[in-house]
């Protein structure tokens, strides 16, 4: 192999002695010298056009991997070990408006309240480049094009492709410091409606427990000693034979949180394809998780509270349960 050869354009950068590469995929040989160092610190310095945060995130993702297994950043490489890191197709930087269907809930100069469908991304990502909540917004509300935040202009907060709900958005920059502040202090209060499999140890409750990477299953997120700290309330609103309707209020905003924490108490959300039961209960095509109602501030100061109803699909489960 030549001593030094180039990334193609997916990847950019240079790759050295030990080291291939292809249009999605980096690989490095550790050789002695490398033995006993931190991957994450082996890979920055062997692969200079990627940051450290870069890195971090593609760990954390289950993109790196150590002789075909997923590794944590403090995993210390041996000779002769491959390691490879999987680059993810790039998204477009600058996403286009598109025509989608959008549920406007209540809108004013500053901010506009959306309730979004099960199956509707939320921003641009790697295997969704276009069709998400957006490029809807893009043609709806075309001045939010000129926030800071490259391919998620104006979004404040997110949900999960198959949650369905409440989200606000804000329209120029002043209204997204604004309503992140909130956010970020926890004077935005979000409620979610969650069917459950199962029965919750008690009427109400606050499940509080740390929320990370599972190391067994990368791509998905778990209740470890390591993850950052989570905490969700929760309240018995009906049960059924086997399932039980609660009302979810999470503290704090870790990705998938909610789905996690039920999950980790024995009452998964029905459903869920990733942490629920399998096969899925209820012949459920989606999660069964509503961002039901959503309460903050408005520029004026005027504090303000809005609700969504279920959608059908969910509502028609219900009203199956109780006949």
């Amino acid at each position: 192999m030549p001593e030094t050869t180039r990334l193609s354009e997916a990847g950019g950068g240079a790759v050295g002695r030990g080291q291939s590469a292809d249009a999605a995929q980096l690989t490095h040989t550790v050789s002695t010298e490398d033995a006993g160092q931190r991957v994450d610190k082996l890979l920055a310095g062997r692969f200079p056009s990627l940051s450290r945060s870069r890195i971090q995130a593609l760990i954390d993702a289950g993109a790196v991997r150590v002789d075909e297994a997923t590794v944590r950043a403090s995993h210390k490489v041996s000779p002769g070990e491959a390691v490879r890191i999987s680059l993810p197709d790039p998204a477009p930087t600058t996403p286009i408006a598109e025509h989608i269907p959008l549920k406007v809930i209540y809108e004013d100069d500053d901010l506009l309240v959306v309730d979004k469908p099960a199956g509707l991304v939320v921003h641009p990502a790697p295997g969704h480049a276009s069709g998400t909540l957006v490029n809807a917004l893009l043609a709806h509300a075309p001045g939010i094009a000129s926030l800071d935040g490259d391919d998620r202009p104006g979004i404040v907060h997110r949900l999960d492709k198959d949650t369905s709900g409440l989200m606000v958005v804000a329209k120029h920059d002043r209204a997204q410091q604004f309503l992140a502040a909130q956010l970020r202090d926890r004077q935005m209060d979000k409620r979610y409606l969650a069917l459950v499999d199962g029965v919750p140890p008690s009427e109400s409750g606050t499940i509080d427990a740390p929320v990370g990477r599972d190391p067994r299953h990368p791509r998905q997120m778990a209740v470890v000693a390591s993850g950052r700290a989570a905490v969700t309330h929760f309240r018995v609103l009906h049960r059924y034979d086997r399932h039980t309707l609660l009302e979810c209020k999470p503290v704090t905003g870790r990705t998938h949180q909610i789905r996690v924490h039920l999950a980790s108490i024995g009452c998964p959300v029905a459903g869920d394809r990733a942490y629920g039961r399998a096969p899925p209960t209820l012949a459920l095509t989606r999660q069964f998780l509503h961002a039901a109602r959503l309460t903050f501030r408005l520029s004026d100061g005027a504090e303000r509270t809005f609700e969504a109803p279920l959608p059908p699909e969910l509502q028609e489960v219900l009203t199956r349960l109780a006949t």
